[in-house]
């Protein structure tokens, strides 16, 4: 998102169609997320993990020489496709290395990619798109996947793939009501978070009227509002998942509610943002939820989840635009935001009752 500005110009394109790589990669997550896991289910996890980052990187490397707009879209959502089955994989992968009471720390663990990557990447893929230009982050973030190819060559453990698994199996998963309940409440309530935070620096701009220099420094507190969840959150629901998931929405439902309050000033509306971020924590529960849930199905319930969040992350982005076109202001994505919360809940108590 940061290399948008420069990307359009060396491609000659405005941004508005330039932020078209953004969508192509988030449709590649949402179709290879299912698609994989299911073609995938007799493949031993070790050699799957490799494969999706080896393609990973090829697709990134591409995205560094891409000659025009129409294969840079192409590339992007070429990246997209091994996402959602990667972490998927190395969720399930993670939370076999470990005790059952312990599975959802230890995949709160893998997502900490995800977390740290607000905080970190975001800004230095930044600096090194305006240092070196645009295509040399994508060449980085190639490189960095090849590294992980061999580490998860030498570490990750050599397991068999999972007796009986076969892509029949897979499709399991989309006869269980849980499953399709467990996604519901990510594609619904995780929404209000991406619905403020999608619009979170000209909010800071023009209600909080905060210098845009200022702006990185609350960014960087969602992402460690983010990293803090994942490392806080799994430990209460190892103990008690479902209420954990309630407790979180909640949470959420009330932070973002309050939104339109703290974006008044710099310090509470920086505190707000932080514990939206806590919020997070709602991925990592959820996936350990599907695990639970989906019976033989494992590789497509847990890649699921992250096409269930892809689904999310549009929907908050357009209701809450649709509320600032409304002439509601720029807060008043938190009033949304805390209605699909609250709407997330509904489903929670759905799923709960009826289990």
């Amino acid at each position: 998102m940061s290399l948008l500005p420069s990307m359009a110009r060396d491609l000659r394109v405005d941004e508005p169609t330039a932020g078209h790589v953004i969508s192509a990669y988030a449709l590649g997550v949402v179709v290879g997320a299912p698609v994989i896991a299911v073609l995938s289910a007799r493949i031993a996890r070790h050699s799957l993990l490799i494969g999706l980052m080896v393609l990973f990187a090829l697709a990134n490397g591409c995205s560094a020489i891409a000659p025009t707009y129409r294969w840079m879209l192409l590339f992007r959502f070429v990246s997209g496709l091994p996402h959602g089955a990667y972490f998927g994989i190395a969720c399930l992968v993670a939370a076999s290395l470990v005790p059952t009471q312990r599975r959802t720390q230890a995949v709160g663990r893998v997502l900490l990619g995800l977390t740290v990557a607000t905080i970190i990447g975001v800004p230095l893929a930044n600096w090194l798109g305006q240092a070196f230009g645009w295509r040399s982050t994508f060449a980085i973030v190639a490189g960095l996947a090849l590294i992980s190819v061999a580490l998860i060559a030498m570490y990750a453990p050599r397991d068999p793939a999972p007796a009986g698994a076969s892509p029949l199996h897979e499709f399991g998963a989309l006869g269980r009501a849980q499953v399709w309940l467990t996604l519901a409440i990510g594609a619904i309530g995780f929404g209000g978070l991406f619905s403020v935070y999608t619009y979170l620096a000209s909010t800071l701009m023009v209600v909080t009227r905060m210098q845009p220099a200022h702006v990185p420094f609350v960014l960087a507190a969602f992402g460690l509002g983010l990293t803090a969840g994942n490392l806080i959150v799994p430990k209460f629901a190892d103990r008690a998942l479902m209420p954990t998931a309630g407790g979180l929405l909640v949470w959420e439902a009330v932070l973002l509610a309050l939104y339109p309050w703290a974006a008044q000033a710099a310090w509470t509306v920086t505190l707000d943002v932080f514990a939206i971020g806590l919020g997070g924590a709602l991925a990592t529960v959820l996936q350990t939820r599907l695990m639970d849930v989906a019976g033989r199905a494992q590789s497509l319930a847990a890649a699921l989840n992250h096409s269930a969040f892809n689904v999310a992350n549009a929907l908050g982005p357009w209701l809450g635009g649709m509320a600032i076109a409304a002439g509601y202001g720029w807060t008043s994505t938190g009033i949304v935001g805390s209605a699909l919360a609250v709407a997330g809940l509904c489903v929670w108590a759905i799923a709960w009752r009826s289990e």
